[in-house]
């Protein structure tokens, strides 16, 4: 019946041909295109909205991240009219390419070391705005662009919000090593209590583990559930060999999250101690 309603000018000529487990599968595959045609209306908002909302009209030096929804942030920024006055830093070879397909012009860190306002993704933000990021393996060159910026704007889908980082980001905390110290530090992390700890490989892509811009490589470090982000970041920092984490504790100003019915949801840190419902309805 559900079917019938939903492509009723089909019904004779789909029935006679289709099962109804075919019929079943078509309907499931619909639902979820309509409901993946919703979360990519509302990340396009969220992005749209948290460059309205937060860029400076006289910037000068824009970061530009990467992630599924920094590609509406790039978009959107190309379509000002001024965006001949500034210039954008990316984080990665994707960013760069964002910055170079919407027409704006290509700055380097080492040049504009102070940075005006900064939008990036993430893989999991908690209601204190605490990120992990990295599933990219960009997060020294993203954490290098955050901190050297005034002020750092998140946008995601609503699937990255979390009461406690790890809960929902199950692939562990990314960590940018040395490549020479990448076996000891598998035995320094799990003595910190990593559960298990995985050299990130290149897949199908690519035979061997994955090389970062700088070329480093990733350890993924499942620490599960992180109480304390700031403390388990520093404690990473004094091993040998780590070159950064992509623990983000204490830089993020605000988050815009597109959520499944296509409305935005912000996030700005100030109710704190509170579970990610509490922080959607103040939101809201």
């Amino acid at each position: 019946m559900l079917f019938h309603r939903i492509l009723p000018q089909y019904k004779t000529a789909i029935s006679t041909y289709l099962t109804p487990t075919h019929c079943r599968l078509y309907i499931a595959n619909l639902v979820t295109s309509r409901r993946m045609t919703n979360i990519e209306a509302a990340k396009k908002l969220a992005a749209y909205r948290a460059v309205d909302e937060n860029l400076p009209p006289h910037a000068k030096v824009i970061g530009i991240g990467s992630g599924s929804t920094v590609v509406y942030v790039a978009e959107r920024i190309g379509q000002l009219p001024n965006k001949d006055d500034f210039v954008c830093i990316s984080t990665g070879f994707q960013s760069k390419q964002l910055i170079i397909d919407n027409g704006l012009k290509l700055g380097q860190i080492e040049q504009h070391p102070s940075i005006d306002i900064a939008f990036d993704g993430a893989d999991e933000v908690d209601p204190q705005l605490n990120l992990i990021k990295g599933g990219g393996a960009c997060l020294f060159q993203e954490k290098l662009v955050a901190s050297a910026s005034d002020k750092l704007i998140i946008v995601a889908d609503f699937r990255k919000q979390s009461k406690h980082l790890g809960q929902n980001w199950r692939q562990g905390v990314p960590i940018e090593v040395v490549p020479i110290a990448f076996t000891k530090l598998i035995n320094d992390l799990k003595r910190l209590g990593a559960k298990s700890v995985d050299l990130r490989q290149g897949g199908k892509a690519k035979a061997g583990p994955v090389i970062t811009d700088n070329n480093n490589f990733i350890l993924d470090a499942d620490f599960g559930i992180i109480e304390d982000p700031k403390s388990l970041h520093l404690q990473l920092k004094q091993l040998v060999g780590v070159v950064d984490t992509g623990l983000f504790t204490g830089i993020t100003e605000k988050v815009y999250f597109g959520e499944e019915s296509g409305e935005v949801t912000t996030w700005d840190g100030v109710v704190t101690g509170s579970t990610t419902e509490e922080v959607i309805a103040e939101s809201k």
